[in-house]
């Protein structure tokens, strides 16, 4: 795997990013089995990760609406493949959390093999986005998700989250340098992790510009 710069992207290509996404962004849909998904004519990427990591939140960060994405206190709330449409241009994918779902067990499996089967068949899923609370690093079920994605062949890249809630910029560098370690020998990772505050705003620009040039929308 080829290194890639830390920054990437300029000013330009920073600015091009949230105009994008300042353009309409709405709910499309709920999907509750592969069957029910909407046909595989847009550009997708999705966001994975642990139970109340934070992923409704950095949705709605990422896209400037406020309730877009519904955030819950709830852990394991999301039970559904739930489709927002940007611009007409792209669609984000809110995948089920995993691990310490408040449903039966049956259920979290029907949840989490929802998610597993989308990652493989979904011809048009641009990259993943696995989200790690960076206050707690790698766990297990997150290299268990991995795993899955490595397996589908699907590219995904890791995104800290609740950085704000680290005591530094010094340590949020070295949670950041961790994590890539310990994702650099994964044939399907890509070789950059953002940290990212959706509360503070820190790193969705970036975040931002990531999603477009996964999805070659970066000319806007």
């Amino acid at each position: 795997m080829s290194a890639a710069p830390d920054a990437p992207f300029d000013a330009e290509a920073l600015e091009a990013a949230r105009v994008f996404f300042a353009h309409p962004v709405t709910f499309l849909m709920g999907a509750v089995s592969i069957q029910g998904l909407p046909p595989a004519d847009l550009p997708e990427v999705a966001f994975a990760g642990r139970s109340n990591v934070g992923k409704s939140s950095l949705i709605n960060a990422v896209t400037g609406r406020k309730d877009l994405a519904r955030a819950s206190t709830a852990p394991g709330r999301t039970r559904e493949l739930n489709f927002f449409v940007a611009d007409e241009r792209l669609r984000l994918v809110d995948l089920p959390g995993y691990g310490f779902a408040k449903v039966s067990r049956s259920a979290a499996n029907k949840f989490q093999n929802l998610g597993r089967s989308y990652l493989r068949g979904r011809p048009n899923l641009k990259r993943a986005y696995l989200l790690i609370d960076s206050r707690h690093g790698l766990k297990d079920v997150d290299r268990e998700a991995m795993d899955a994605f490595d397996t589908a062949a699907v590219s995904y890249q890791v995104v800290l989250t609740k950085a704000d809630k680290l005591r530094s910029a010094r340590e949020v560098e070295a949670v950041k340098a961790d994590t890539l370690a310990k994702v650099a020998k994964r044939p399907a990772a890509f070789p950059r992790v953002i940290a990212t505050s959706a509360e503070k705003g820190d790193g969705v620009a970036q975040l931002r510009a990531e999603i477009l040039a996964a999805c070659e929308l970066a000319g806007g």
